[in-house]
């Protein structure tokens, strides 16, 4: 079917200036809807979601895709989530920096939506609804690309939001989908400037290059995580080893799983054996530096690592192990690999803490704790739109908050510039 991306961003556009005049309670009325209206259609939805899996297995879909492509049972849960992103305070409207000058002029700053937001991702159905809920309650309307994988989940997704929409007298063009899977609709999204204001990629590294090579609007990339835990010698090993189980086997699938562990050289031919039976049990397989190589008995699931292995999102119950000298070399490996998503280390020593948070620059840098943090809900946003690996406007877990911009609000009594 052919889409009218024009049409879209008209009416995406149309709905953005109705949103801005909501109330909050307005807002948090119509998410309670959409989660009511998700329960009582469950079964079209997971109907259709059970058609998307079907056809991603025949496709032979990964592990992982698959993983991340299936509702079933989990709708609930998404339906809940709508409702806790009502229980969250609106950051619309806000004021803050609140300032009178020497001139007399009353300055300050006021929260307001960004406008419409363009999403693009792959194999997640659940985002179609977390990007809807969090849109809404920050007064942005918003176009939905989702992957042609789970097509038909979200154009039951979506029916059901609108649906909800339409029930409570909202605009339902705050929420519109993309239903041709064609690529060319990519394209032009990233081309409709004059009505969308931010482009929201989720997906691997192809799609954000894409997006960052081919978009006339701003781009907020993130979500691609190679994440990182350095042991280093004063570690506690066996609380060590409960983190990099929970890091790497807790879900694999996702960006903020481990992809590397580095261990240091003085403690390897103990820690890293201790590593490789305790995470064999959940079958995890591994790839090993040749320092770590040698001091493993051999074993199937244990491998040498090849070229590009340090530098591989795994998305699967995959490790990498290299083992290092020192705290330098492990941030120059960091430096090097990294994509700026989710670093840690483990450690009792104070100043070794110190430096690596001082000089390991991602958006999540951890210490004596698992990556597995990095998510919205985890560090008390409620929820997110994506994980930014950017430094400009917003970085980390992206909230309501980083779906807002603001106004400057000045008032004067007649001022005039001297």
């Amino acid at each position: 079917m052919t889409v009218d991306m024009q049409q879209l961003g008209r009416q995406a556009k149309a709905a953005s200036y109705a949103l801005r005049t909501f109330s909050t309670e307005t807002k948090n009325r119509a998410l309670r809807a959409i989660a009511e209206a998700l329960e009582a259609n469950q079964e079209v939805i997971l109907a259709a979601n059970a058609q998307d899996m079907a056809d991603g297995k025949a496709k032979g879909l990964t592990p992982a895709l698959l993983d991340r492509l299936n509702l079933q049972g989990r709708l609930a849960g998404i339906a809940q989530d709508v409702r806790h992103v009502a229980e969250l305070p609106d950051p619309v409207g806000r004021e803050f920096e609140q300032k009178t000058l020497p001139n007399g002029l009353r300055v300050r700053k006021r929260r307001v939506p960004i406008g419409v937001l363009g999403v693009i991702y792959e194999a997640r159905p659940n985002v179609t609804v977390d990007v809807a809920a969090l849109a809404l309650k920050t007064g942005n309307a918003v176009i939905l690309r989702g992957g042609s994988e789970t097509l038909r989940s979200n154009v039951a997704l979506v029916e059901t939001i609108r649906g909800a929409l339409e029930r409570e007298a909202f605009p339902v063009d705050a929420v519109q989908l993309i239903t041709d899977p064609d690529r060319r609709y990519v394209y032009e999204l990233l081309r409709l400037s004059e009505y969308v204001d931010m482009i929201i990629p989720r997906g691997g590294n192809a799609l954000h290059t894409f997006c960052r090579e081919n978009s006339t609007i701003p781009v907020i990339t993130g979500g691609i995580g190679i994440c990182h835990l350095y042991v280093d010698e004063t570690a506690d090993q066996e609380a060590a080893l409960a983190v990099v189980r929970n890091a790497k086997v807790q879900r694999p699938s996702v960006c903020n799983a481990l992809d590397t562990l580095l261990v240091q050289e003085s403690i390897a031919r103990d820690f890293v054996p201790r590593v490789v039976e305790r995470l064999t049990a959940d079958g995890v397989r591994f790839r090993v530096d040749e320092q770590a190589y040698h001091v493993l008995a051999p074993a199937e699931n244990v491998q040498a690592a090849g070229e590009g292995d340090w530098d591989t999102e795994w998305l699967d119950l995959i490790l990498g192990i290299r083992v290092v000298p020192d705290l330098d070399a492990a941030i120059e490996h960091i430096r090097a690999h990294s994509t700026g998503h989710s670093d840690g280390i483990l450690t009792r020593d104070p100043a070794a803490m110190q430096r690596f948070v001082d000089e390991v620059d991602s958006a999540a840098v951890y210490v004596n704790a698992s990556t597995r943090f990095t998510d919205g809900g985890q560090l008390g946003l409620g929820a997110e739109i994506a994980i930014s690996t950017q430094k400009l406007h917003a970085r980390g877990p992206m909230g309501l908050e980083e779906l807002t911009t603001y106004k400057w609000i000045i008032e004067g009594d007649g001022h005039v510039r001297p």
